[in-house]
């Protein structure tokens, strides 16, 4: 009679992750924490409601006091490399100083040992990357104390030192080759994007200022836009878009909507047939539906703003004493969601000289989990303490003021124009 076949449970990967002996993160491609297990924990000293839904980097940030600590500097680039490209990386031994609990401000050392880790999802892009750190503090030190008078290591420790020394190398090696090969291909991607994003009547506005920010690990390219078309007689139009998605194909969608927005403000009779144009053009464009993207003109002899939406967050026109106004009476559906054939509304505003209009795209203020209302409130309230500052000085004010300096999860698009 044959052996019986065992039947064995289920296996539960929850609880397998949970109890893995090397540290791991999970994170999403937005470098958001979305999962971390015991042994992560207990190296780091945090809990999971500290961890979980937060921005890696903002949950373990560079430490402003210590310059020589670059493991977080060089943790973006190989997250942004498995990103790109589908592959795991694997990071020398780095040093990492990480805050310490309850301790804001305070900072400890570690040595770790990184591997990054991509899941790819069903429709062959990275959902997910394991992001694993065997921790050597304890050699490092050691190795320290040992190279005091008088210390002397043991040959198993000799032999361990020069294992790790030779991959360390190697790895390092390794990782030189892929971040020039990376910064080759980010320099394609700035001379690419700074050619479709070249607003030649830009230059003869002094008092119009303009941010442009990809999103993290997106290559420095994406579908965000902005532009400024001078109009006959004392008039200028200001548009910014948003193209759903990332990369080189969303670029690719930007520069053809952007394009024909900007031959539509000099053709047609103001910001709602313009948008009216761009729509009906749209739908022969492949993924440009559902393009959001809000147009308007500044009639700097009458002082009034003419404007029109399709589907873009509100400008705001931001008075001298720090007073505001939301455009946002002239607000429709995104590009293709119209019929063919229907107008889309326009709305017009009066303005004092001096007053600022900023106008953006989503990626500047929406955060997880939050009502849009908050959002905008976060950005009057910051907008409002910086109602005298330059163009210049305000749009770096509002960058670094909403946390998104160094970039964010989307991509932002910021235009603040002096009335």
């Amino acid at each position: 009679m044959g052996r019986e076949r065992v039947r064995r449970p289920e296996l539960d990967h929850a609880a397998l992750f949970a109890a893995t002996p090397s540290a791991c993160l999970v994170l999403d491609p937005d470098l958001v924490i979305v999962d971390v297990n015991q042994a992560y924990l207990q190296a780091t000293g945090r809990t999971r409601d500290d961890l979980l839904g937060q921005f890696v980097f903002d949950a373990f940030p560079d430490n402003p006091a210590d310059p020589d600590a670059e493991g977080v500097q060089n943790l973006h680039p190989s997250l942004n490399r498995v990103l790109a490209s589908g592959e795991p990386d694997t990071m020398a031994v780095q040093r990492y100083d990480i805050p310490v609990a309850d301790q804001p401000g305070l900072f400890e050392e570690r040595w770790w040992s990184t591997i990054n880790t991509p899941v790819i999802g069903p429709g062959g892009t990275v959902a997910w990357i394991i992001h694993r750190v065997e921790d050597v503090t304890a050699f490092v030190h050691s190795r320290r104390a040992r190279q005091m008078p008088g210390g002397q290591l043991s040959e198993r420790e000799e032999a361990m030192e020069a294992e790790l020394y030779v991959r360390a190398r190697a790895l390092q090696h390794l990782n030189e080759e892929l971040r020039r090969a990376h910064a080759r291909e980010r320099q394609v991607a700035l001379t690419l994007q700074e050619a479709m994003l070249h607003s030649p009547d830009l230059a003869r506005h002094r008092d119009i200022a303009v941010r442009y920010l990809p999103a993290i690990g997106s290559l420095n390219i994406c579908g965000d836009w902005y532009d400024i078309v001078d109009l006959p007689g004392e008039a200028f139009a200001v548009a910014v878009g948003d193209v759903v998605g990332h990369g080189l194909e969303a670029a690719a969608v930007m520069g053809m909507l952007r394009s024909a927005l900007s031959a539509a403000a000099r053709s047609v009779a103001g910001p709602a047939q313009a948008l009216k144009v761009l729509g009906l053009y749209a739908r022969s464009v492949d993924k440009a539906l559902a393009t959001t993207v809000i147009q308007a003109l500044i009639d700097t002899a009458r002082h009034e703003v003419t404007y029109s939406s399709a589907g873009h967050p509100p400008p705001v026109l931001l008075h001298a004493d720090g007073t505001h106004t939301l455009l946002d009476q002239a607000t429709d559906p995104p590009l293709g969601a119209h019929p063919e054939h229907e107008p889309r509304p326009q709305a017009r505003l009066a303005y004092t000289p001096g007053d600022t209009l900023v106008l953006y795209t989503d990626g500047l203020i929406e955060r997880r989990d939050e009502d849009i209302d908050a959002s905008l409130a976060r950005l009057t309230d910051a907008l409002s303490r910086y109602s005298r500052f330059s163009p210049e000085r305000l749009a770096d004010a509002l960058l670094a003021r909403l946390g998104v300096s160094a970039g964010a999860r989307d991509d932002i698009a910021l235009v603040v124009v002096r009335l």
